[in-house]
């Protein structure tokens, strides 16, 4: 336990901060400008605090591709934790997302979508037109489908095999329409610097074919990216864009807080759905059927660490079990990842590692890359011990997520 870096040594890694305002796309930041003055920003976006909520980061998306300098205040899932009254006396029903403009208050994201055009003009295709009120409707008989396969619970093989295969039935028209796609793309918009990217046809679809992508994975064994190459191809296409991946969720954070929203997941157990759940509980990941681009592994291990020492104090008090055990235990998962030395810890400190490797939500904590990389560094020290406990998520809610505890941005 000798060669455990202390804090003092482990700040000389880490990089300076990520410009939030105007530098790419992050969920850490409250204001975005695009070359604005902050004096011209009219328009404010409320948005969920562990930025998870498919449907606030379909109006995020849609703000950051069409560069709209907004606001950003972040209120609570009621399954992470108590709204804030604040904006309960603004939105009594407290959904989300919503946008405020000149005092104006709009809520439901197609609503805000369609208000947002009128305002600032549209992002590709119009959300009223034709072809994306087709695409709207197909991506709600996807949705459907999903849901009753992965949240109701099938009595016999003959019932299993049914929900997938209506699943199955869905997504083979969205890759159908994405093959005959000459950009990749469902409805590819042309930015100010003449650059092909996303519409809101696409934006509209990505929100839950990414929890999809994880959730099959996880609860049933269905590789998605590898069985439809063109939805891959799309999807690839989107990890292209730092907009999106500053939105981008993780298989891990997926697949455990789906359960409280959707009303429960049922797993298919089979050798692959076993192997996938494994990996993606680990903290291991699964690779590029998650996350599809290479990026520079050094950055993104020193945004890990960047993003623990900015919370240290918060995520060792937050911890039920053994503070003091704890705090040299993730001292030492913090070192091996940095150096890649092992410092085995004792066997009391196990708990505390699982708890924290099981609460590191992406994108609210890091980005998809630095959360795996500090998972597999707390997992690594953590399976030094031959007998080690884990400790069940909630599944009901997730008010371990309180953000009480962590008041800091």
């Amino acid at each position: 336990m000798n060669n455990i870096l202390n804090w003092s040594d482990l700040s000389k890694f880490k990089i300076n901060d990520i410009d939030r305002v105007n530098g790419i796309n992050s969920s850490y930041s409250n204001l975005r400008l695009f070359g604005h003055s902050e004096k011209e920003v009219e328009l404010i976006l409320y948005r969920d605090r562990h930025s998870w909520c498919p449907y606030c980061q379909k109006i995020w998306l849609w703000l950051e591709f069409k560069r709209i300098p907004y606001k950003v205040r972040k209120i609570n899932m009621y399954c992470y934790g108590q709204k804030e009254k604040w904006y309960l006396n603004k939105v009594s029903s407290g959904k989300l997302p919503a946008i405020e403009l000149n005092g104006k208050i709009i809520t439901e994201s197609d609503n805000i979508i369609t208000f947002l055009e009128n305002k600032f003009g549209t992002l590709g295709s119009s959300l009223l037109s034709n072809d994306i009120r087709e695409a709207r409707n197909l991506e709600r008989e996807i949705f459907r489908s999903w849901c009753n396969w992965l949240c109701k619970k099938s009595f016999n093989y003959q019932d299993e095999f049914f929900r997938k295969n209506k699943f199955r039935e869905s997504i083979s028209k969205l890759e159908k329409i994405l093959s005959l796609s000459k950009t990749g793309f469902i409805d590819s918009s042309i930015n100010d610097s003449k650059k092909l990217e996303p519409g809101t046809g696409d934006i509209i679809f990505i929100p839950y074919m990414e929890r999809m992508n994880a959730s099959l994975g996880y609860y049933k064994g269905f590789d998605l990216r590898n069985k439809y190459p063109f939805i891959d191809r799309w999807l690839t296409l989107f990890e292209n864009f730092s907009e999106y991946r500053g939105t981008q969720g993780d298989f891990h954070t997926h697949s455990h807080d789906l359960p409280p929203q959707m009303g429960g997941c049922f797993k298919d157990v089979n050798d692959q759905q076993i192997s996938f759940s494994n990996l993606i509980d680990i903290g291991e990941g699964l690779g590029k059927r998650e996350f599809n681009q290479d990026l520079d592994r050094d950055y993104y291990t020193k945004f890990a660490l960047k993003r623990v020492l900015k919370h240290k104090d918060n995520i060792i008090n937050a911890n039920p079990y053994e503070k003091d055990l704890f705090e040299e235990s993730l001292r030492s998962a913090l070192t091996y990842m940095i150096t890649s030395e092992i410092n085995k810890v004792p066997e009391k400190a196990i708990l505390s590692i699982n708890y924290l490797k099981n609460r590191i939500s992406v994108p609210r904590d890091m980005p998809i890359i630095s959360a795996r990389i500090l998972r597999q560094s707390l997992n690594k020290i953590e399976s030094t011990n031959v007998n080690s406990t884990t400790y069940k998520i909630p599944a009901e809610h997730r008010y371990d997520q309180d953000p009480a505890k962590f008041i800091l941005n």
